[in-house]
């Protein structure tokens, strides 16, 4: 069986402020958890948790469709931390 998740990266973040927006509840602020995975079809997908909470959100604008994955967490978690309601970052953005 193959894995669906090719490539998977998590760290922690302070979210700056006006937080992360997430489908599911809108904005979260404070310590949180970024997961970023990538599957074999080239979909990134952007999951945000509070920190050692056990539900996860989806980040607003997940998932993107190719990418650099590692480029992508990166910058996913540069605009946690500037706030301002972020969202996924968008490849060539």
């Amino acid at each position: 069986m193959t894995d669906p998740e090719a490539w998977r990266r998590q760290d922690g973040v302070l979210a700056g402020p006006g937080g992360a927006m997430t489908d599911e509840v809108g904005v979260i602020t404070g310590p949180l958890t970024l997961r970023t995975t990538a599957g074999p079809d080239g979909e990134v997908r952007f999951a945000i948790q509070y920190e050692e909470a056990d539900e996860w959100y989806t980040l607003t604008g997940s998932p993107v469709t190719h990418g650099d994955p590692a480029v992508l967490h990166a910058a996913a978690l540069a605009a946690v931390r500037a706030g301002q309601g972020a969202e996924a970052p968008r490849p060539g953005a």
